[in-house]
């Protein structure tokens, strides 16, 4: 099953309503609620059900009234998570290209809700940097209630997966020991365009990662190439904390990022960011930026 989170076109309502994929068009959750004892009002509400609620849903929605893609604005398919977690230098060559060493157990820092939007929705870089950069990864999203498991344990609490952009400001990033001015900024954590459920994933570890700018690939890599896989990060994190339905985590970029090359390839107005997953989607942002404050 494939999830999204919605709304109208020109609705005046801007509340994010759950969507379920049918094909090319959307169906409304809440319209097939009848057949499920339980909440399909929101995305965390459906990842909250039991595999049999979440198979009548996926039932009643192939009979539902579906919309076409043209009638809704797409959001972040969780645009509420409770924790945004990302997992840094977890691919040996892009350590290598940020001339920094992984460490023995995963990098950790976070995001916030103010970073999420969705698939075609702008990046906006804020005026206070000159330096934004892109990081195609692979998110997962939590199903249930997940704390202290272990490995062989920890893909039982993944509902799905999806394309994020971890979109830094290097600047702001590297100002001081601390990560996170140059990455919670607004607009800095794409995802979606859905959220697809492991049901519907051959292979957590072994899915094929691509990012490209206008058009040209600058990132292609598989979750196989990753230092921590997602077992291990799942494992890791839920040792010190419990992770909840809906959380949000990113597994790392690849190399291939824009402030390690020569010249360095960094994003600025009109940029067109495309991060894909085979088989998942294809996350399309374009960059905007804000302007400078009027004396």
């Amino acid at each position: 099953m494939r999830l999204v989170s919605y709304r109208r076109a020109g609705a005046e309502d801007t509340a994010w309503r759950a969507g379920v994929v049918v094909g090319e068009t959307i169906v409304d959750a809440e319209d097939c609620g009848r057949a499920v004892a339980g909440d399909v009002s929101t995305v965390r509400g459906i990842l909250g059900l039991d595999e049999q609620q979440r198979g009548a849903l996926a039932t009643a929605a192939t009979a539902g009234d579906r919309l076409p893609r043209t009638d809704v604005v797409l959001g972040p398919p969780v645009p509420d998570p409770d924790k945004i977690l990302c997992i840094g230098l977890n691919y040996t060559e892009h350590a290598r290209e940020t001339n920094l060493d992984p460490s023995a157990v995963p990098t950790v820092f976070a995001k916030f809700r103010n970073s999420l939007v969705g698939s075609d929705a702008p990046i906006v870089a804020p005026a206070a940097t000159e330096q934004v950069d892109f990081e195609g990864e692979v998110a997962i999203v939590i199903g249930r209630r997940t704390r202290r498991v272990r490995r062989d344990e920890a893909l039982a609490g993944v509902a799905g997966v999806m394309p994020l952009n971890d979109v830094s400001a290097r600047d702001l990033q590297f100002q001081d020991s601390q990560w996170t001015a140059g990455k919670a900024v607004d607009t800095f954590a794409p995802c979606g365009p859905e959220l697809v459920l492991v049901d519907e994933v051959a292979d957590l570890d072994g899915l094929r990662l691509r990012t490209r700018v206008n058009g040209a690939v600058v990132q292609d890599a598989s979750t196989a190439q990753m230092i921590f896989d997602i077992p291990r990060i799942v494992e890791f994190l839920s040792s010190f904390l419990t992770l909840e339905v809906g959380d949000v985590i990113a597994t790392g970029t690849p190399s291939g990022v824009g402030f390690t090359r020569t010249p360095p390839l960094l994003l600025d107005e009109g940029d067109v960011v495309e991060v894909e997953i085979d088989g998942v989607g294809v996350l399309r942002n374009a960059v905007e930026r804000e302007p400078a404050r009027v004396p």
